[in-house]
């Protein structure tokens, strides 16, 4: 292993933790050095136990330092690498982006129970029940909340990238997969983020992977295919 960055994470077609550490180090430009593990096969956990205590993904080792969970990873690249603006500079809206990457991680089980993240395909649009209904409605208080205070500067929650960003990116991709309506607003902060350069990035490495869930599209209509990978062919 290099002196680089070590990051381990699942499937970039499906692992919404793993998105959020690696889109957060992409976005910043900060160099390191990847694991892909695929999810769901007979030797996930072991590997995944191999980087990191819970076997799950992400885990991130600097030099023989191990953390894990994609928020806690968020708040040791912060502390590694003070002179980029991990958070906001701003004390006002850098305590708004740690509640709202928190209230992320705790919360919104909603979305993230009924619309797991999956880059493969778009779904037609349904109901969906009350708790992703509540979820939704929260999002947009949430994220309208960020951009209107501290936000007009720039087109993300804060006005430049930063960590909240990275939280919310597969939340991002659940709304669009699942086509679920919001409001152009909140439509418009989706778009940035959908087509930033490190998400492209991510989608196109996403778009080279062999491994498919099917599991994630039980009960789906597909209205639109974007990858077909090899496992699903």
């Amino acid at each position: 292993m290099s002196d680089r960055l070590h990051l381990a994470i699942g499937n970039k077609l499906y692992s919404s933790w793993s998105l959020r550490a690696w889109i957060l180090l992409k976005g910043f430009d900060i160099p390191f050095d990847e694991t892909v593990i695929a999810m769901y096969k007979e030797d996930t956990k072991e590997r995944m136990l191999s980087f990191g205590p819970t076997g799950k993904v992400p885990v991130i080792n600097d030099s023989g330092i191990v953390v894990w969970d994609s928020l806690a990873i968020m708040h040791y690249i912060a502390d590694r690498f003070p002179e980029k603006a991990i958070w906001p500079r701003d004390r006002a809206a850098r305590g708004h982006a740690m509640s709202a990457a928190a209230e992320m991680h705790s919360s919104f089980l909603g979305i993230r129970n009924s619309c797991p993240m999956n880059l493969t395909k778009q779904f037609k649009s349904r109901d969906r029940g009350e708790e992703v209904v509540k979820d939704v409605a929260r999002l947009e208080e949430l994220w309208g909340e960020a951009r209107s205070r501290f936000g007009q500067d720039g087109d993300f929650l804060y006005g430049d990238f930063s960590a909240a960003d990275a939280m919310y990116a597969p939340v991002v991709t659940r709304l669009d997969t699942y086509q679920i309506e919001v409001s152009p607003k909140t439509r418009e902060y989706m778009d940035t983020v959908l087509n930033c350069d490190a998400f492209r990035a991510w989608k196109d490495e996403a778009f080279q992977e062999p491994w498919a869930l099917p599991h994630y599209e039980e009960g789906e209509t597909v209205a639109d295919v974007f990858y077909v990978p090899d496992e699903a062919r």
